[in-house]
């Protein structure tokens, strides 16, 4: 079963407290999504690092219940 974007935001939010995210279904299959991810907990961080605590985030559900993610990520601007 494929996850709600409204969970991924979710799970994002749990693990980033301050992120603004967006949630885009790219098919409308509930299955391949865009998660535009601003957190100042990205800081310091390259872009690699940043993608891999929005995975962590999501608790080793991506290939399962999370088929596809295209993730882009940023620091606020003036961080």
């Amino acid at each position: 079963m494929p996850m709600a974007a409204s969970e991924i935001e979710t799970l994002i939010k749990a693990a980033l407290p301050d992120a603004e995210v967006r949630i885009d279904d790219l098919r409308g299959d509930g299955d391949h999504y865009l998660a535009y991810v601003v957190s100042s907990e990205f800081e310091g961080k390259n872009r690699v690092q940043q993608h891999q605590m929005v995975y962590d985030a999501l608790q080793g559900r991506m290939g399962g219940e999370l088929h596809a993610l295209a993730l882009q990520t940023a620091v606020p601007e003036g961080s």
